[in-house]
C-alpha cells in the first residue's frame, strides 16, 4: 500500500536539501529488495517469489502478529522516505506501507466549501477517523484481509473502490497523528518520531500541494500558518517523548535506519514457526473424524485407483483416469452443500442459480489443485475459481504463500478448496487459513482431494473441525520425504508437465527448478478467469 510522497521543493536555496523534482518515483511497500525483487510481474499477473511462511500454530489459531512499526512527525517531514529505506534495508517479503492520509474523514458539504478555500483543518485529530483505522491496523495485524479507503487530496472524497490489502510480516504504519490515539499506540510495537526542520518542511509541503495536490502558494501557505503550524506545536511535537527512536534528518539518517532494521530482524526470527515439524511429530491415535467423507468404493472405484496407482500406467491413461476420478470426487462434493434440485424432463442437477442454492467458489491450491478445476467447472458451468500458489521452502521444510487471487466478496460464498493429494497437511492448513482470513465462515469451506494420508486428515481436522473433508481414499502413512505411500506419485508433473514420475518429489528431478515451477504458475494464473 503505498502512500503520498513527502519529496517536494520551493525556494531555490534549499533545493540542494531536498530531491530533485525529476527524481524516478521511489519503488512500491512490496517491490523493494537488495538482492532480487520480491515480485514476479508478466502481463496481469502479479506472483510473489519469496514466500510467507506460517503465522498460525498446528492448532490453526493466529500464533504469530505482523510487527507493527509506527512513524510519527510532522507534515512533510521525510516519514515515507524513512519508511521505504526501512523496507529496503529489511529485504524481507510481505511488508506492508499503511499512510494514515487513506483515513480522513469523509466531508460533509459544509466542510467541502471550507476545504475548498483552504479553511478546514487537516492537521487536527478531528479530522481523521480513528475508529475504522484501529479497527483496520488490528485486522491486519492479525493476519487478516482488510480494504483501505482510497483518498482524492484533490477533491477531498475518498474513491468508489477501496483497496484490497492482505498478509504482512511487517507493517509500517505512518502518519502526522500516529501517537494520537491510545488504542492505536497499543498496536504498535516500535515508535519511531522523523524529525525534521520546519523550513524544511514548509518547502517539501509547498512542493507536494503545488506540483501534486494543484493547490496554489497563497493557499498552501495559508493553510501552513492557519493550521498545519500549529496543530504540530500542539498534538504532533509533544507525542516525541513517545517514541522509542527520534530520527533527525529523515531519510539521510543511516544510522538510525539501520539500528531500527536490526532490531526488526531479531523480532521477526524470534517468531519463526516450525509448523511443518509439529504436524509430522504429532501422535495421530484418534479414529478418523466425522467430517471426513470418503467416496464410496464401488467396484469403479477401485478400478481406476487401481490404475492411477500402477507406476506402470501411462501418462495418457493416468490423465483419462484421474479426471474420471475427480468427476466423481466433485459430484460426490456438491451433494454436501444446501442446494435446490431440478429435474427437467427426468435430468437432475444442482439448481445454483435459484435464489435458495448456494454460491459456490472454487479455489485451488497451485500446482496439482488446478487439475481439478475442469471436473468442477463441468458440472457447475458458472463457478468462480480462485487460486492460492504455496509451495514448500527447501531450506527450512515449510510451507510459504507465495500468490492468492481470491474472487470479491468471497466471504458468504460456499468453497471447494482443491488440492489432489494432502500428506501432512500443511499447505490444507495454510489455505484454510487465507481463507479463513478473507471471512469465508469455516462452515461453508471443503477441502476436496484425490488422496489423503491419515496425518493430513487429522492435522486439517484437529486445527477446523467444522471444515468438511472429501477425498477417494486415505492412505496410512508418509516416507521420509513427507509424501503420501503407496500415493498416486506426482499427479501435476503427470498431467501439467508432461512428465510421468510415480512416487516421485518433484524436488528430485532436476530440469524442475524452483524458477521453472513458478514459470508454469504464471502460465497457469494467466489463463485463469479468476
Amino acid at each position: 500500500m503505498t502512500s503520498r510522497s513527502d519529496s517536494g521543493s520551493g525556494e531555490d536555496s534549499l533545493d540542494r536539501l531536498l530531491p530533485p523534482a525529476g527524481a524516478p518515483r521511489r519503488k512500491s511497500a512490496t517491490s523493494l529488495s537488495k538482492t532480487e525483487p520480491p515480485l514476479l510481474r508478466t502481463g496481469t499477473r502479479t506472483i510473489y517469489t519469496a514466500g510467507r511462511p506460517p503465522w498460525y500454530d498446528e492448532h490453526g489459531a493466529q500464533s504469530k502478529e505482523a510487527f507493527v512499526i509506527g512513524l510519527c512527525g510532522g507534515s512533510a517531514s521525510g516519514k515515507t522516505t524513512v519508511a521505504n529505506k526501512i523496507i529496503e534495508a529489511l529485504d524481507v517479503p510481505w511488508v506492508v506501507l499503511l499512510s494514515m492520509d487513506s483515513f480522513y474523514k469523509v466531508l460533509s458539504p459544509e466542510e467541502q466549501a471550507l476545504a475548498a478555500k483552504n479553511d478546514y483543518n487537516f492537521d487536527h485529530p478531528g479530522a481523521f477517523d480513528f475508529e475504522l483505522l484501529v479497527s483496520t491496523l488490528r485486522k491486519l495485524k492479525q493476519g487478516k484481509s482488510v480494504k483501505i479507503p482510497v483518498y482524492d487530496f484533490t477533491t477531498h472524497r475518498r474513491h468508489k473502490d477501496w483497496k484490497n490489502v492482505y498478509g504482512a510480516s511487517v507493517i509500517i504504519f505512518e502518519g502526522i497523528m500516529s501517537f494520537a490515539d491510545k488504542e492505536l499506540l497499543q498496536l504498535l510495537d516500535m515508535k519511531i518520531f522523523v524529525d525534521a526542520d520546519s523550513d524544511i518542511r514548509l518547502v517539501r509541503r509547498l512542493r507536494r500541494d503545488i506540483t501534486e495536490r494543484g493547490r496554489d502558494i497563497e493557499g498552501v501557505i495559508k493553510q501552513y500558518n492557519k493550521f498545519v503550524k500549529p496543530a504540530f506545536e500542539q498534538y504532533i511535537e509533544p507525542t516525541m517523548r513517545l517514541a522509542d527512536i527520534v530520527v533527525p534528518r529523515g531519510g539521510g539518517n543511516m544510522v538510525a535506519i539501520d539500528l531500527i532494521v536490526q532490531h526488526v530482524h531479531s523480532q521477526l526470527e524470534e517468531r519463526e514457526l516450525s509448523v511443518r515439524a509439529l504436524l509430522a511429530s504429532a501422535q495421530q491415535t484418534q479414529p478418523l473424524p466425522q467430517t471426513l467423507s470418503v467416496l464410496e468404493s464401488t467396484p469403479q472405484v477401485r478400478g481406476l485407483h487401481t490404475i492411477i496407482r500402477n507406476k506402470e500406467t501411462s501418462r495418457d491413461e493416468f490423465i483419462f483416469y484421474s479426471k474420471r476420478l475427480m468427476r466423481l470426487l466433485i459430484e460426490h462434493a456438491l451433494t454436501f452443500l444446501p442446494s435446490q434440485v431440478i429435474c427437467p424432463q427426468g435430468f437432475c442437477h444442482h439448481a445454483r442459480s435459484a435464489a435458495s442454492s448456494p454460491q459456490i467458489t472454487g479455489v485451488s491450491i497451485l500446482r496439482a489443485g488446478e487439475t481439478m478445476e475442469p471436473a468442477l467447472r463441468a458440472v457447475c458451468k458458472d463457478v468462480r475459481i480462485g487460486k492460492i500458489l504455496i509451495q514448500t521452502n527447501l531450506d527450512s521444510g515449510e510451507p510459504e504463500l507465495h500468490y492468492l487471487r481470491l474472487p470479491k466478496d468471497i466471504s458468504e460464498d460456499h468453497v471447494i478448496l482443491m488440492d489432489s493429494t494432502v500428506s501432512t497437511g500443511a499447505a490444507a492448513m495454510m489455505a484454510v487459513r487465507v481463507l479463513l482470513d478473507h471471512e469465508v465462515q469455516e462452515d461453508k469451506i471443503m477441502l476436496v482431494s484425490l488422496l489423503m494420508a491419515e496425518l493430513g486428515v487429522h492435522s486439517v481436522a484437529y486445527a477446523f473441525p467444522k471444515v468438511k473433508i472429501i477425498t477417494t481414499a486415505v492412505d496410512k502413512g508418509l516416507d521420509d520425504f513427507l509424501h503420501v505411500i503407496p500415493g498416486i506419485g506426482n499427479s501435476c508433473v503427470k498431467m501439467q508437465l508432461g512428465t510421468a514420475v510415480p512416487n516421485a518429489d518433484i524436488s528430485e528431478i532436476p530440469q524442475f527448478s524452483l524458477a521453472k515451477i513458478r514459470s508454469v504458475c504464471v502460465q497457469l494464473c494467466q489463463g485463469s478467469n479468476a
